[in-house]
């Protein structure tokens, strides 16, 4: 069984966009003849009322709380239409009619003529009414801060409620470009999104807050994408991957598949490179060499007897090793002693293409200047984003974007930051960004980004670029967690990831 979440997500696009490209669509979308401001929020209301219809068919009596911008006006088209099927409506105005301006005020007005009564919010009366459903319409993507003491209360309440909640293009609280909540957020259970999927939806906190993702485009042409002024995040999925691994020619041989060596594994971390080496020879890679410690030799190969193990206990013995590979990965239970630092200073004296993980980061992290080459690939988690960029780990996910991007600029080749919503950036000028909205939180136990970074490092062995060897292995690792996971995330290990991986690595 697939993750419900990441199968209703697969219905959005593929591009992602901020809060300021969404309001220049708006725009766009009005210059076209017959559409107006009233026009969209009439389509985008619709769209929700058929949403709720479609995804909580039992639910007849709505609760409504609407803002004063045009998120209020969505809210109250909502309620409009859902009084005049037969529901019962209330609806709770957080701005009274007569401050109200434009399309809203015109909205509020057609609800108020079919029979919607607008109250102000006041906790107490709404401790006995009984409702099905509640509609968060408050203030979309329109915050650029905390919310104010009167919608702090109202989202407090709608959180405290117990009651599915459905959220108007995006949950109050949540800013729209990095995921992250302004004090605090609507937790959703389905946030529809209109004209364009917000990326800070898929990222940070994001997911935890928008529950299932539906998306309307309110019948605009997609032509009018391409007129915005600045580029969009991509959303990666499996329809990408028959590009990146098509078929292999009959007459293959393992030459043509790449040579990794996989250098960690300090005392007591064998477990990590056995882990990293197996996801990289399941992913296709035609040699695979394991540089590690002398003590993990024989559980190594009785592991995994398909994978090459050397001992070495310094920077001299792996000086030889270094003219095999066409790749090299760092950093798997590498640890931080005087070995591990051995280890990393004869790597980066290799010209060879690099992915780097795990401590190997936090070595780097070290370094009194930023290294920067533009033929590796950096694999942090937060915590390691943050030392490499000298900052606090809560800095980054504050913006996850505007972390990876510098990531990518201070140190050059492809990083990702993983997490929920991990993030790729190229440094390279038109590089651009992209996002993985799969896998699950089983994932988020030990080894998963050992996997990863072998998964990675052996696409790129197989000749795949930097940046389409991260895009590709962070969405293969994502979706075989998914499978694996089968709905049952508690006690998801690394190793599961295996079988699942081997078939979505042939997508032919």
């Amino acid at each position: 069984m697939v993750d419900p979440i990441s199968s209703f997500r697969d219905t959005l696009p593929t591009l992602l966009y901020t809060a300021a490209q969404s309001r220049q669509l708006d725009r766009l979308a009005q210059q076209l003849p017959g559409i107006d401001g009233s026009v969209l929020m009439r389509r985008a209301g619709s769209a929700a009322f058929d949403v709720l219809r479609s995804h909580w068919p039992q639910a007849r009596r709505l609760l409504i709380f609407c803002g004063g911008g045009n998120n209020g006006g969505d809210g109250y088209v909502l309620a409009e239409l859902a009084q005049r099927a037969g529901f019962s409506v209330t609806l709770v105005a957080l701005v009274a009619a007569e401050q109200l301006r434009g399309e809203a005020l015109v909205a509020c007005r057609n609800a108020v003529a079919a029979g919607v009564e607008p109250l102000p919010f006041a906790a107490e009366r709404l401790v006995d009414t009984q409702h099905d459903l509640l509609v968060d319409a408050l203030l979309g993507t329109g915050l650029s801060g905390e919310p104010r003491a009167e919608y702090r209360a109202v989202i407090d309440w709608i959180n405290a409620s117990a009651l599915p909640v459905l959220a108007l293009d995006l949950p109050s609280g949540l800013d729209a470009d990095t995921g992250r909540v302004w004090g605090a957020a609507v937790r959703a259970d389905l946030t529809i999104a209109f004209i364009a999927a917000k990326r800070g939806m898929l990222t940070g906190a994001g997911p935890d807050h928008c529950g299932l993702l539906g998306f309307a485009d309110l019948e605009l042409p997609g032509a009018l994408h391409q007129k915005l002024e600045s580029e969009p995040v991509l959303r990666l999925t499996s329809t990408l991957l028959p590009q990146w691994l098509p078929r292999r020619p009959r007459s293959a041989h393992k030459g043509m598949f790449g040579h990794l060596l996989i250098i960690g594994g300090n005392h007591g971390y064998g477990g990590a490179v056995s882990i990293a080496a197996e996801a990289a020879l399941r992913a296709g890679a035609g040699l695979v060499t394991i540089a590690t410690r002398g003590a993990h030799l024989s559980a190594l190969l009785a592991r995994r007897p398909e994978a090459m193990v050397r001992a070495v206990e310094s920077g001299q013995d792996l000086e030889p090793l270094l003219a095999l590979p066409t790749v090299i990965l760092l950093g798997p239970g590498l640890g931080q002693d005087a070995w591990a630092e051995q280890m990393v200073q004869r790597v980066l004296g290799s010209d060879l293409p690099l992915v780097v993980d795990a401590d190997g980061l936090n070595l780097l992290a070290r370094r009194a200047t930023p290294v920067h080459r533009e033929n590796w690939i950096l694999t942090p988690h937060p915590g390691e984003a943050a030392r490499l960029l000298g900052c606090d780990s809560r800095e980054v996910e504050a913006d996850r974007f505007a972390a990876v991007q510098q990531l990518a600029e201070r140190h050059g080749g492809v990083a990702l930051l993983k997490g929920a919503g991990t993030l790729v950036a190229s440094a390279a000028v038109g590089g651009g960004i992209a996002l993985c909205a799969a896998g699950n939180p089983g994932m988020a136990s030990g080894g998963m980004g050992d996997l990863l970074s072998g998964l990675i490092a052996a696409l790129l062995a197989q000749q795949l670029s930097l940046v389409d060897a991260a895009r590709a292995g962070v969405l293969l690792h994502a979706m075989a967690g998914d499978e694996a996971a089968g709905g049952n995330e508690r006690g998801l290990l690394a190793t599961d990831l295996l079988a699942p991986l081997r078939r979505w690595v042939n997508p032919l």
